[in-house]
């Protein structure tokens, strides 16, 4: 089974319009309400591509009623720890002459809730995949990732962990079994900027001397690169299409990769060329990618 965990959940507000005036009365002309957070985008095109996944996390308020109520309706089982006080924040996603974002602030997180999230966890058993992803709320503790990664510690639970910069290196240390940074981020980790494949590649390793075991890449519309844990190496060029939409694209390529790997049996490169062409079905779309929009895309990669 995998499971997800999207501390800070939202419900987007998604709105398009020719031209955004701030300061002025802005009318859409296009509008979509969708249940948002990066590892309830994996758990959703997981369900698309035809696999279980439980989301779990945090939920609050008439908010989190609406959005869990829609994780529903899309088939996607959810076990959020729900709290007594706030709500789940409201996103407000602008997509005009540039896409800009509004992200609202999110319930606190108790203590008691916390606890609540770790009994959960502890119904992992071994060969579980685990998605940690997205940014850890100022409600929590900053080192929450290690926190859990510690307490699984030993237990066979593959976990999948796409975070940035320090929040995604400080996990290292346990091994995650895949770790997903965009070329932007891996540079910014060590300093430097990446130009050429061979760079990506080579800071890649460094990240697996410091524990990952699998490296993916996104390189938005320069395509991907995976680095396995037994050294190999793959590349592919992103396929063809207009750009719609890239929220969600990095999460859809994460669960097209556990599916591609779920179907079959282990091999990397299929899971590899999955991900990728299910993240840019998602960007080529204006909801998350479905399966037949992700095979149709993967005909058309060039192994």
């Amino acid at each position: 089974m995998i499971y997800t965990v999207t501390f800070n959940p939202s419900i987007d507000y998604i709105v398009r319009l020719e031209r955004f005036a701030p300061g002025e009365i802005n009318r859409v002309n296009y509008e979509q309400i969708l249940p948002g957070g990066k590892g309830i985008n994996v758990s959703i095109v997981l369900k698309n591509l035809g696999h279980e996944s439980t989301a779990l996390g945090f939920t609050a308020g008439f908010t989190g009623t609406a959005m869990r109520e829609m994780l529903a309706s899309f088939g996607v089982a959810e076990d959020f720890v729900p709290l007594d006080e706030g709500f789940s924040r409201i996103n407000v996603k602008i997509k005009a002459e540039e896409e800009s974002e509004i992200n609202g602030q999110g319930p606190v997180i108790t203590e008691d809730a916390q606890r609540a999230l770790f009994d959960r966890l502890d119904r992992l058993k071994s060969g579980d995949t685990l998605v940690l992803a997205g940014s850890i709320p100022n409600t929590l503790p900053d080192d929450m990732y290690e926190r859990i990664m510690e307490h699984l510690s030993g237990r066979g639970i593959r976990i999948v962990v796409d975070a940035t910069k320090n929040l995604l290196r400080r996990v290292l240390k346990y091994r995650p079994f895949l770790i997903k940074p965009n070329n932007h981020e891996l540079g910014e980790m060590f300093g430097v900027v990446l130009k050429t494949d061979d760079e990506i590649v080579a800071h890649a390793k460094k990240l697996q001397e410091e524990g990952a075991e699998n490296v993916l890449i996104s390189m938005a519309g320069d395509g991907a690169i995976l680095l396995t844990r037994e050294g190999v190496f793959y590349r592919s060029a992103a396929p063809k299409g207009t750009l719609v939409n890239s929220v969600g694209a990095g999460d859809s390529m994460v669960a097209g990769f556990l599916a591609g790997l779920m179907e079959s049996d282990g091999d990397y490169a299929r899971a590899f060329y999955m991900g990728v062409a299910t993240g840019s079905a998602s960007a080529f779309s204006e909801n998350l990618a479905t399966r037949d929009e992700a095979l149709e895309l993967l005909k058309t990669i060039t192994v």
